[in-house]
């Protein structure tokens, strides 16, 4: 009877607490690398975005002066004007602007 026991034993297939230990450990790290990846993609879209904001006004800046042959007093007047030339405030990612109405440079750092 002894026998016929360990045949029965040998012929059960499963994975020990060892084995699946390690499977979530595996599991653990490959979703640390995920999240600190995705924390990066975050980051420079937010990057890209500003720039984008930056490229944006400048044209519109520089349509402005081609219409008016001056710039405009401030960056309100590109979007709240007759002729808007933006059609909404852009908010750079909540960084601080600059913007020199003599000379029409805008200086955002993104």
């Amino acid at each position: 009877m002894h026998r016929k026991y360990e045949e029965l034993r040998a012929k059960e297939s499963g994975f020990t607490l060892v084995e699946l230990l390690i499977v979530i450990v595996i599991l653990g790290v490959l979703a640390a690398i995920v999240v600190f990846s995705v924390r990066g993609i975050n980051n420079s879209s937010t990057t890209s975005a500003c720039s984008a904001d930056v490229a944006t006004v400048n044209s519109a800046l520089e349509a402005y002066y081609a219409q008016n042959k001056a710039y405009p007093a401030s960056l309100q007047a590109l979007f709240s004007a007759s002729n808007p030339l933006l059609k909404s405030s852009p908010t750079f990612g909540g960084n601080a602007v600059t913007y020199s109405a003599t000379t029409g440079t805008l200086s955002v750092t993104c």
